[in-house]
């Protein structure tokens, strides 16, 4: 009885601590969302770090009421408890918090925003939405995809909506009797006319190779990219463009030809074959 009179206090000390520090953690956590408000926009970051922040400041003040009654050992006891549990928690959900904290990495650096055309690793398509464990997009398929924060992270991320713009390189091949100072000047001006081309000055025409049966070339040139859809049908476009205009002009767009020569040495020349419906070459 004596004991419990002499700790009263002690008791009330702790019932004012814990009142102060329930406040304190209140202030902290409004401060603490003012100010990461200022630096990001991710309503689950915010709820997530002030969350654990208010608790935190509580956790600090039952171990300081705790101090105070003289309840060392409980304090020693919880602490250790506390460090095997999040030892064993670790080991069990390592992935979980891999991915976790790859979201908390993700939602500062900001790769990509809601709608942006993303290409991770070999998945292309539309980020539909993010949490702190996965990232979905949105195939062009037609197919959702929950990719895991970690693999984002881990993976090269192209991101096609960031500048707006985007590039098509064409590869076309014309026949070896055109005159290619015409074609060159052809191509890059029906391009330039083609409504939906940017950046004409920034137009590449190279010649690449001697093929089998034609001169290539590859033509590139920069377009809005508001989706991958137009993309697509611009590529179309200057595909059926391109065509039209060597047409207009008598350019010839080759195809590839093979030539069988019998005259070989050890062969027989086609005039010299006896082909017939009993010939095996006239068989069907």
């Amino acid at each position: 009885m004596e004991m419990l009179v002499e700790m009263i206090p002690n008791m009330l000390l702790s019932i004012i601590l814990f009142i102060v520090f329930i406040v304190l953690s209140r202030l902290v956590r409004k401060l603490f969302i003012k100010v990461f408000r200022k630096s990001s926009d991710n309503k689950a970051l915010e709820n997530l770090f002030s969350t654990i922040i208010y608790y935190a400041m509580i956790g600090i003040g039952l171990f300081i009421i705790l101090g105070i009654l003289n309840l060392d050992k409980a304090v020693t006891s919880l602490l250790a408890g506390v460090g095997v549990v999040g030892l064993a928690l670790g080991f069990a959900f390592q992935d979980i918090a891999a991915n976790f904290v790859s979201g908390v990495i993700l939602a500062f650096r900001k790769p990509f925003l809601i709608d942006d055309v993303v290409q991770v690793g070999d998945l292309m398509g539309i980020v539909n939405r993010t949490n702190l464990r996965v990232t979905v997009i949105r195939t062009y398929q037609g197919q959702e995809v929950y990719v895991p924060n970690k693999d984002v992270l881990s993976n090269p991320i192209t991101n096609y909506s960031v500048l707006g713009e985007r590039r098509i390189d064409l590869a076309v091949g014309v026949s070896y009797g055109e005159n290619l100072h015409k074609v060159h000047d052809l191509v890059l001006d029906t391009l330039k006319n083609l409504e939906g081309v940017i950046r004409h000055e920034d137009m590449i025409f190279t010649y690449k190779e001697f093929g089998d049966s034609s001169i290539n070339f590859e033509i590139k040139f920069w377009i809005k990219f508001p989706d991958n859809p137009s993309y697509l049908e611009m590529r179309s476009k200057a595909i059926m463009a391109v065509k039209d205009a060597f047409d207009e002009a008598n350019i010839t767009i080759p195809f590839p030809i093979r030539t069988l020569d019998f005259g070989i040495k050890g062969g027989k020349t086609l005039s010299e074959m006896n082909i017939g419906p009993n010939n095996s070459l006239g068989a069907k």
